[in-house]
Formats: structure tokens, C-alpha cells, sequence
């Protein structure tokens, strides 16, 4: 079983001249093997992000990586992205759905195991990615679900589960052995030099391959 594996974007992480420098990210994690790539730029004006999504598209043209656009399906149909994420407040998906082409991936977040189990039955959804599983920087004092709790939401849905939050090289073990189908993450891909993607998603993949009993 090989996981699905989704880069989340964070243009604060690319300094001031932070537009080029994602867009080669996002290029460079396309062609080192990474599946989902999530524009997840919310604060930006629509214009702005639009062209964004649309250089990210052309960034990985070529390659199995398919882009999607974090809440905004007005932007992510603009840009010709393969899909959209939804935050928990979004509106349902089979309403997206309704606006949508039909090859179009539509994935959503969830934070608990009622809302994962009242998501999967509404139907609509492509993937569900859950956390935060473990402490992470980009949501400082979120508290985090463990993957016990992981555990209990990969098993209640028949929905793909990615988990995101404080993911590592040496926690991809547990959330296979929980039961995630891979995992999403912002610092994993931003803090590699985009040269050595390739070798972060091989490992990655390994790790994923390689199951730890969860504690």
C-alpha cells in the first residue's frame, strides 16, 4: 500500500519573493512523486490567488499531481485547479458538487469523529483529512487528537483518511498502522530544499510502507 501524499502550501515560508519561490515548490514536490498538492492561501485577495492557482497548475503539468484550492471553488474553477479542499464550516459538498465538473476532487477537513461519520453519510467527498494529530507550529496550541483517535476515524468511514498535523518521517509509521491512507503537511515539503524532494517522498513512502504499532 502506497500512501496518497498531499503538500499543504504556506507562502509565508518563502520570504518576500514568496509567489516564485512556491510555485517551484509546488513544481519540484509534483515531479518528486507527491499526489494532492493544497493551494491553502486563504488571506489572499481572489485575484491574486487565482493567478496563483493557475501558475501552479502549469507547475505541474505533465505529472500525476492534481491541485486543489483550500475553500475557494470559485478560484479553483477560474484556475483550471483539479480540485478543492473544504474547511469544516464550508457549505456541504454535494452542493459544490453541483457546481463542479465531474472528475473534480473534492476533499474535506475533519476534527472529530461524529463529523467524520456525518461527512462520509452525506456523501459528495473524494478524501477526508483529519487532525491535528500531533502538535504542529502551523496551528500553535491546537490540541492535538493522537492517533488513537485516528485510528477510530479511519475505521468509521469508507472515505480515505489523510492525516495532517505534526507529521514526520518517523511518525508516517503510526498513522499507516492507525489506518490513515497517507497525510497531508505544510513543513514536511517547505523545509526540504526542493532538490532533495525526491528523496523526502521515497522515504516518506518507506516509512509509510513500514507500519508502527500505535502506543
Amino acid at each position: 500500500m502506497r500512501p496518497v501524499i498531499c503538500m499543504i502550501t504556506d507562502r509565508r515560508r518563502y520570504g518576500p519573493h514568496w509567489e516564485d519561490a512556491l510555485v517551484e515548490r509546488v513544481g519540484a514536490a509534483a515531479r518528486a512523486g507527491v499526489h494532492l498538492i493544497q493551494v491553502r492561501e486563504r488571506d489572499l485577495d481572489g485575484g491574486i490567488l487565482t493567478r496563483l492557482v493557475t501558475r501552479c497548475v502549469e507547475a505541474v503539468g505533465g505529472t500525476r499531481a492534481r491541485i486543489l484550492v483550500n475553500d475557494r471553488v470559485d478560484v479553483a474553477l477560474a484556475a483550471g485547479a483539479h480540485g478543492v479542499h473544504l474547511p469544516g464550516e464550508a457549505p456541504p459538498a454535494p452542493r459544490v458538487r453541483s457546481c463542479t465538473p465531474p472528475a473534480f476532487l473534492v476533499g474535506r477537513s475533519v476534527h472529530a469523529l461524529d463529523e467524520a461519520r456525518g461527512v462520509s453519510s452525506a456523501g459528495g467527498t473524494d478524501f477526508l483529512i483529519f487532525g491535528t494529530v500531533y502538535e504542529t507550529a502551523s496551528k500553535p496550541g491546537a490540541p492535538s487528537a493522537g492517533p488513537c483517535l485516528l485510528a477510530q476515524v479511519a475505521q468509521a468511514t469508507a472515505h480515505p483518511v489523510l492525516a495532517v498535523g505534526g507529521v514526520t518521517l518517523d511518525r508516517i509509521g503510526l498513522l499507516r498502522a492507525a489506518g490513515a491512507a497517507g497525510f497531508a503537511a505544510i513543513g514536511l515539503f517547505a523545509d526540504c530544499r526542493p532538490e532533495h524532494l525526491q528523496v523526502l517522498v521515497g522515504q516518506a513512502s518507506m516509512a509509510f510502507d513500514t507500519p508502527r504499532p500505535v502506543p
